[in-house]
């Protein structure tokens, strides 16, 4: 596998703006992130990566053949989780069903584990979102249950499964 993560660069603006200007993977992240989504905004994503806090945010392009194909991030959650992560990411369309999003969980996950003290990393993928699922499973990840009605995507209250990984 050819897949890579490495931190944002700000000419990565353009592609990232790119193969976010897609419903079908809008539909599957959380709310906040504009549609459509320009450079400008990815240029200010990129940016706050770039400066956010290195030991509480892991935020990486995905590189595949030499082009960012996608995002992943692990965030460091606060009080008594502070030595937990919440993972997040997608794929542009065009690359689904290559394995690249495993091999990027796969390799965020390890990075975090051995570059800092968080013990525990988890996901929350919608339950309707089976390929999302097995890609955690392909990971490593187990899966814990299923957070019932837990949120409102789209006008539409989902299901959400809960995956996690342990150091």
């Amino acid at each position: 596998m050819n897949c890579e993560i490495r931190a944002w660069r700000l000419d990565d603006a353009e592609g990232l703006a790119r193969l976010l200007n897609n419903k079908k993977i809008l539909d599957n992240l959380r709310d906040g992130l504009p549609y459509p989504y320009t450079a400008d905004d990815a240029r200010d994503y990129i940016t706050a990566m770039l400066g956010a806090d290195k030991n509480s945010v892991f935020a990486f392009a995905v590189v595949y053949g030499g082009e960012v194909v996608g995002s992943i991030g692990i965030f460091r959650q606060s009080n008594i989780h502070f030595k937990t992560a919440e993972l997040g990411y997608y794929i542009s369309e065009k690359f689904w069903n290559k394995g690249i999003a495993t091999a990027a969980v796969k390799l965020a996950g390890s990075y975090v584990f051995e570059n800092s003290d968080i013990i525990r990393i988890y996901a929350e993928p919608f339950a309707r979102n089976k390929a999302s699922c097995r890609v955690l499973e392909k990971a490593g990840f187990e899966f814990e249950g299923v957070l019932r009605a837990n949120a409102v995507k789209n006008g539409v209250v989902e299901d959400m499964k809960m995956y996690a990984i342990i150091k």
